[in-house]
Parts: C-alpha cells; sequence; structure tokens
C-alpha cells in the first residue's frame, strides 16, 4: 500500500487489468508515446500513476470513436504543444466531424439495405413460386417497379 503522500501507482499488470488491456497493449503505447511509467522500481518494473490511467482511458475512448493510434498521437502531441487544449479540441472536432460523415454514409446504406431487405421478404411472402417471378405475373405485381430482374431486362 502506498503511504498518503506518495501518489496511488500502479504496475503494469495492474493497470492492464483494469483496463482490459495486455501489458504488452500498454508497452506498445509506451513505444508509441501516448503513455509513460511514472517510475521504476528497484526491480525495473514499470509503474503508472492515474495522469497514465486517464492517458489509458483517453487512447480507449478515441479509439472507439474510429481514431487510429497515429490519428491519437498526434491529438496527444498537439495537447503538449499547447497546454491551453484549444488546438487539440479544434482538431478532435474536425475529426469527430469526419467520423459523423462516415458514420452517416454507413447509417444511408444500412437504411437502403433494410429496406431492401423487407421489400424482398414481403415479396417473397405474397408471390406464389419463387422461380415464376418474374413472368406472367408481373404487370400486376406491386414490386414490378424495383424488380431487380425486370429493371434489367428493361435495359436489354
Amino acid at each position: 500500500m502506498e503511504s498518503a503522500e506518495s501518489p496511488q501507482t500502479y504496475r503494469i499488470g495492474e493497470l492492464a487489468a483494469v483496463f482490459g488491456v495486455t501489458s504488452r497493449t500498454i508497452r506498445y503505447y509506451e513505444e508509441l508515446g501516448l503513455l509513460e511509467a511514472f517510475e521504476r522500481e528497484d526491480g525495473g518494473h514499470r509503474r503508472y500513476d492515474e495522469r497514465n490511467a486517464v492517458h489509458l482511458k483517453r487512447i480507449q475512448q478515441l479509439k472507439d470513436y474510429g481514431l487510429s493510434l497515429a490519428e491519437i498521437s498526434e491529438l496527444f502531441e498537439l495537447a503538449k504543444q499547447d497546454r491551453s487544449g484549444e488546438r487539440v479540441r479544434k482538431r478532435l472536432a474536425e475529426k469527430y466531424r469526419e467520423k459523423l460523415g462516415e458514420a452517416e454514409k454507413r447509417r444511408q446504406a444500412l437504411e437502403a439495405y433494410i429496406e431492401d431487405l423487407s421489400w424482398h421478404i414481403e415479396q417473397l411472402e405474397r408471390v406464389p413460386d419463387f422461380f415464376d417471378c418474374p413472368g406472367a405475373s408481373c404487370a400486376s405485381c406491386s414490386f414490378s417497379e424495383r424488380c431487380d430482374v425486370r429493371l434489367l431486362l428493361k435495359r436489354a
């Protein structure tokens, strides 16, 4: 147990367990300059303070939002250069806007996919024989405007 005067520190395995990562991951983040051991014990064991815990949590959050380790490293460097935090906040907002745009495109694609599946299900539930479609019933079929085969045949 640490004395009241010294800051709370954690061994690499303890920190890794708290955040659900491996010790190797923490060492890799150190190599990238994202984390820095607070101190080393006599046996060479790394010790990490609460500042490292905050950095590790921030890394996880940024990764969860789709940022690469290179992008995260860039943000951490900006934070070191500008202690006001203004530059890193602006850059992170830009990154989040990019990710939001990407997410919107994925959502639109997913909505189109869901709509397409929905009409195919409805079609399959109404058409008595899958292999008769398209066929003589196309003229009265409520799906004729969306029918993939029908659209291909119109182009030919």
